[in-house]
């Protein structure tokens, strides 16, 4: 279930935990268009014959694979109403505590970290971490930054 807050509203919801998104089960075909996409090859990745006896038994998703569905999954988590568009700004930080298997479920978690205001409208900072279903630590956890204009 989506937070919807007003563009209005945001200055007060900061340091609000603003809920998940739902579970998503992360695919070898995922893995593999992410791969084409960009490049990035390598056998953790798209040999799972190979993966099984590398370091993590299996293959696993890219890092960034793992970082780029935080638009898509915080869209399930924040809805900011009265603006005319938004952008995703960049990150601060970014961090892979742990790796994300073939087949595995994770979940995105936000918090409102700062609203800043910019010309035309806001500047959000979000801490977001990823979940993974049964697992003592979170897959990626980044502080993004992104513009909501009115």
């Amino acid at each position: 279930m989506s937070t919807v807050i007003d563009i209005a509203d945001l200055p007060s919801k900061v340091g609000e935990h603003l809920g998940y998104s739902a579970w998503q089960t992360i695919t070898q075909e995922q893995v593999n268009l992410f791969a084409d996409a960009t490049g990035d090859h390598q056998w953790i990745h798209i040999d799972p014959e190979r993966a099984k006896s590398g370091p993590f038994g299996g293959p696993i998703a890219h890092g960034y694979l793992t970082l780029s569905l935080i638009p898509a999954l915080l869209g399930q988590v924040l809805v900011v109403e009265g603006i005319s568009m938004g952008v995703n700004y960049g990150a601060n930080k970014v961090r892979f505590p742990a790796p994300v298997p073939i087949g595995a479920e994770l979940r995105l978690g936000a918090t409102l970290a700062s609203v800043e205001e910019v010309q035309g409208g806001v500047q959000v900072t979000l801490d977001t971490a990823f979940e993974l279903k049964d697992a003592p630590k979170p897959s990626c956890v980044a502080q993004v930054v992104y513009r909501f204009y009115r």
